[in-house]
């Protein structure tokens, strides 16, 4: 089979394209290389694989000749009021649109990855699917209008397209803005109490619910992608201090803004229509972490 992946230099992309090249596939992956993840990082990543530079929101896409989109690029993360709320628009909403008018074209199923930051405070946990959204950060907010995106290109095009909300993907090549990899660099901002908590998914976990979604799943389907512990960020943070034998340089701070309290995935229908389930505990997850992390530090140092 032959796949466009795009984000295919990112965190979960990378992981993807690797595990769908190791399965004899034929993989081309779409990178914008912002500076937003690590660039040194993302050449890493990119260096074994055949990743295109291309602007989703501005230049021509052409997906003909494709068995199907694997759609992760987007503008990550939930600080995302104010000034930077325009690069969210753009690199979420309008990139996937005319991600999802490419493939509408080309007859090509798109596999898109939005977020549990679509719930924003659920009304119930663990949650389903079927709760309704109520985003409570700009980024959720763009990434809930995608799945309306798909949905009416769908509905209007025939688009193939299968969405998947991914809860709190963790492990190596892990965004070095997101919580284990900050802790891991350090100093590490803790914002918050450490007692919001979350459905921590090991990125080996969403790489394998991704393209069993590819494969298997039903045209329109919409399914959760959750680990299957719940841990609160104090439990996880001395979850790796004890793994790595030493304590991490933590610095206080306020909430931020449109950060959810809570994330608990119902994974009950990707069981049940996919047979997917998570693998890999949080401590196994944090461990191989740990490793990548302590020998990338060591190849790099001078």
């Amino acid at each position: 089979m032959r796949y466009l992946v795009t984000g295919a230099a990112g965190f979960v992309g990378s992981h993807l394209a690797e595990a769908l090249q190791a399965a004899g596939h034929e993989v081309v992956g779409l990178d914008s290389f912002t500076d937003y993840y690590d660039p040194r990082l993302k050449e890493e990543n990119a260096a074994a694989l055949d990743v295109r530079r291309v602007d989703l929101a501005a230049d021509a896409l052409d997906f003909a000749g494709y068995d199907g989109v694997f759609h992760l690029a987007g503008q990550p993360g939930v600080r995302s009021f104010g000034d930077v709320f325009g690069l969210y628009v753009e690199r979420n909403a309008l990139a996937s649109q005319r991600v999802f008018e490419a493939a509408s074209r080309a007859g090509t199923r798109v596999v898109f990855s939005s977020s549990s930051s679509v719930y924003g405070e659920a009304e119930r946990y663990p949650t389903p699917e079927d709760t309704p959204p109520r985003p409570v950060s700009p980024y959720g907010i763009t990434k809930l209008a995608c799945e309306h995106l798909a949905h009416a290109y769908a509905r209007s095009f025939e688009l193939d397209a299968v969405v998947l909300r991914y809860f709190n993907a963790y492990g190596p090549r892990q965004r070095p803005d997101m919580a284990f990899a900050a802790l891991l660099s350090g100093p590490f901002t803790l914002f918050g109490d450490g007692g919001q908590s979350r459905s921590f998914t090991y990125v080996g976990d969403v790489v394998r619910a991704t393209v069993l979604a590819m494969e298997a799943a039903p045209p329109g389907a919409l399914y959760n992608v959750g680990g299957g512990e719940e841990a609160t960020m104090n439990e996880a943070v001395a979850l790796l201090e004890r793994i790595a034998g030493r304590s991490f340089e933590i610095e206080r701070a306020p909430a931020v803004p449109g950060d959810q309290r809570r994330t608990k995935a119902d994974t009950t229908r990707i069981r049940q229509e996919l047979g997917w389930e998570p693998e890999v505990g949080l401590e196994q997850g944090l461990r191989a972490q740990w490793e990548w992390a302590s020998a990338r530090l060591a190849h790099h140092e001078p």
